[in-house]
């Protein structure tokens, strides 16, 4: 979703409080880069509408506080798989 960054803002913010996805996730659906998603709903958010700014910030604390988390499920998984399918 490329465009008008004000509405684009607005669409990520609203997508993120729906579905509690993170950075990554939401700039895979919109098809953008991390960095802009970072950007519109960190700075552009925060001027156009404080309320939905500060519903998003909590989802992304909430993520930032689980990441740890999230990477070390993905290397068990990773491992598991190879464990599973060990090259001889």
């Amino acid at each position: 979703m490329k465009g008008n960054p004000e509405e684009r803002a607005v669409a990520l913010g609203e997508y993120i409080v729906q579905s509690g996805t993170t950075v990554r996730q939401a700039a895979t659906k919109f098809k953008i880069s991390k960095s802009t998603v970072h950007k519109d709903v960190t700075e552009r958010l925060k001027k156009i509408s404080p309320s939905l700014y500060s519903q998003v910030r909590e989802i992304l604390s909430k993520n930032k506080d689980e990441r740890h988390i999230r990477g070390g499920m993905a290397t068990k998984e990773k491992y598991a798989l190879i464990n599973k399918n060990p090259r001889r």
